[in-house]
């Protein structure tokens, strides 16, 4: 039984959440964002609580749509040169999270060989208790970066995840069938390995999405916004039944974040494709129903 039919719906149908990470990293982000959710253009978005900008990602929730549908966006990775956070944990030391100069690695396979569960399990609460104490119900929980998955050193951090989405009743963003996208092939291991966890998380009473996928993080050189809609629209004419995650890092592309980012343009790229009536056929020509985290986490809560 895939994850769309314990939501009450047909083995077949195609359903598809549109999660915006990233919420919190900076204004331009936050208002696109903002502006994303409240046009139903996507369902929902992870903040990053570890941001400067993460208390204006909750002011404007709170003023504009305190309703929407905002998980955390577990952060164990600060990759730019000129735009650093680290730990939020006060309650003890988290000196394996983070380096001398108090920020976290660059990397995920720095964080994967130096982390102390102990130490990242009291970081994911913290992170996660700051998002509520700013106000925001928390829908579900992501991994920036893919920081807790083991794929670089096979050293994952999952089952310390799952401690705190069963504490928090949160659904997770681990596929119960991972997917290979853009011609890549999934090492053997990596698919036991993940196997094994979806299975524990199951165990566990936590929701899962049947599927994740999304278009290339990075722009390769002389790529136009027609090329990377084209390569959205086959992936969405692509998608299988079940219930499908669709990672996005939409932003207007500003003075602000082209001074860290290295993207820049892909992100405004995102956030034109979630408005283009072409793709709005595409949804509909495909059969394609939009839903939200929330709705996996009132099925988990119903398994209580």
């Amino acid at each position: 039984m895939n994850t769309a039919q314990r939501l009450g719906y047909d083995k077949d149908e195609k359903l598809l959440i549109v999660n915006a990470d990233d919420f919190g990293l900076c204004r331009s982000v936050n208002e696109t964002v903002t502006d994303l959710l409240t046009e139903g253009a996507i369902g929902s978005a992870t903040i990053m609580m570890v941001c400067p900008w993460s208390s204006g990602a909750a002011a404007m929730l709170k003023k504009v749509c305190p309703d929407a549908d905002v998980g955390v966006h577990w952060t164990l990775t600060s990759e730019w040169k000129g735009y650093k956070w680290g730990p939020l944990c006060r309650t003890r030391s988290v000196s394996s999270l983070a380096g001398p100069d108090g920020w976290f690695p660059e990397t995920s396979g720095e964080a994967e060989r130096k982390a102390d569960p102990d130490e990242v399990r009291q970081e994911l609460i913290a992170q996660t208790e700051a998002a509520l104490k700013a106000g925001i119900r928390l829908s579900h929980a992501d991994s920036h970066m893919g920081s807790l998955y083991g794929f670089h050193t096979g050293n994952d951090l999952l089952q310390v995840a799952f401690d705190v989405c069963v504490v928090f009743g949160l659904p997770f963003r681990l596929p119960r069938k991972l997917m290979p996208v853009g011609g890549r092939r999934i090492p053997n291991e990596i698919m036991d390995r993940a196997k094994i966890r979806v299975r524990q998380a199951e165990d566990r009473g936590i929701v899962l999405p049947d599927y994740v996928t999304g278009p290339d993080y990075d722009l390769n050189e002389g790529d136009t916004y027609e090329a990377a809609k084209a390569e959205g629209m086959a992936l969405l004419r692509g998608l299988l039944p079940g219930v499908t995650e669709w990672i996005a890092h939409p932003s207007r592309e500003t003075e602000e974040l082209k001074a860290f980012h290295g993207q820049p343009a892909k992100r405004e790229m995102e956030a034109d494709f979630w408005r283009d009536g072409d793709v709005r056929h595409v949804l509909a020509d495909e059969g394609i129903r939009l839903i939200g985290w929330r709705d996996l986490q009132r099925l988990q809560a119903s398994l209580v």
